[in-house]
């Protein structure tokens, strides 16, 4: 079998029950690197046990942060990398598509890759769906430095945001599966954390730099949706309804549920973060904080402190 000339990053921190699937998925590339964060529940055993190479990452708490770092300072086979999270699924389908890209060769330097969750053992076929640069030439795409470090829930891994690419971006056609095995608490710490994430970033400046990884017709779109009122039911009927999702059945509508919630999530921290402002109160001291019982945060009435203390899933949603 010949094999896909990319190497397959997959950002690990205590994914040894997701990664066996992930690497089981990653058989026909050339290379498997898994860059893991001192896991503690057997990941890089698990790694190790499936043919990757496993390289250990320790973060400063600075820039550049998991995915840069992996591209600067990796000896990789491949200058052309995919980044699969460990709770992502390379198809047969998506993986010949990737063999006829290399055989005929890239025509883009990045692509965009879309994924397909799965909920309670079912893929969505309809009103779910998004999509990431997750293909691409490690030589000439670089991930934007983002005013995130005084985010006390952020973490290693770059946040919601694509690379800046030096040339043309394509798509392809075939998608990923995301199918998260870790039990669902971690999914709504996980979007928590992403919401902070989300607020923090309001102001302009801060914005700056993950804007410029954008089209200019998506940033104005951002822009708009974000001014838009009643943005929860909004996602929900165009999820739900507009997108077919309920044609998904019982997990076509929690999944319609999960993203009017996260949205509810990033709103009503917003109009909490202008609640504090107007009170003549610092609301960045909440993000900053991580001793969620010293201040009186939107992230703390969400979700229990020492939920968030626990070890967090690689997996960017």
């Amino acid at each position: 079998m010949d094999r896909i000339p990319v190497t397959a990053i997959v950002l690990t921190r205590n994914e040894a029950e997701n990664l066996p699937a992930c690497l089981d998925s990653l058989a026909r590339f050339a290379e498997v690197v898994v860059v893991d964060s001192d896991s503690t529940d057997g990941t890089a055993a698990v790694a190790r046990d499936h043919g990757a190479r496993v390289v250990r990452f320790v973060w400063n708490r600075a820039y550049p942060k998991k995915k840069q770092w992996s591209l600067d300072e990796l000896d990789l086979l491949h200058d052309w990398v995919m980044f699969v999270d460990a709770d992502e699924r390379v198809t047969p389908a998506l993986a010949d598509e990737l063999a006829a890209l290399f055989a005929a060769g890239p025509m883009s330097l990045a692509y965009f890759v879309r994924a397909r969750p799965v909920v309670m053992g079912r893929v969505l076929r309809f009103g779910a769906g998004f999509r990431k640069i997750a293909l691409l030439n490690r030589r000439r795409c670089r991930y934007p430095v983002c005013d995130d470090l005084g985010v006390a829930t952020m973490w290693e891994v770059e946040g919601h945001y694509q690379p800046t690419v030096d040339g043309q971006i394509g798509s392809l056609r075939q998608p990923m599966l995301h199918d998260d095995r870790k039990p669902l608490y971690q999914w709504f710490e996980r979007h928590n954390r992403y919401s902070d994430w989300e607020v923090w970033l309001d102001g302009q400046e801060r914005r700056l730099p993950v804007y410029r990884a954008e089209t200019r017709a998506r940033r104005l779109a951002k822009r708009v949706f974000a001014r838009l009122p009643c943005r929860p039911l909004l996602v929900f009927l165009a999820v739900y309804i507009a997108r077919l999702g309920v044609l998904d059945g019982g997990p076509g509508l929690h999944y319609a549920l999960s993203r009017a919630f996260y949205y509810w999530q990033v709103d009503y921290k917003r109009r909490w973060t202008d609640a504090e402002r107007k009170a003549g109160r610092d609301p960045d001291l909440a993000y900053s904080s991580s001793d969620s019982s010293s201040v009186a945060s939107p992230a703390s009435a969400l979700i229990s402190s020492n939920a968030r203390r626990r070890t967090f899933s690689s997996g960017m949603r």
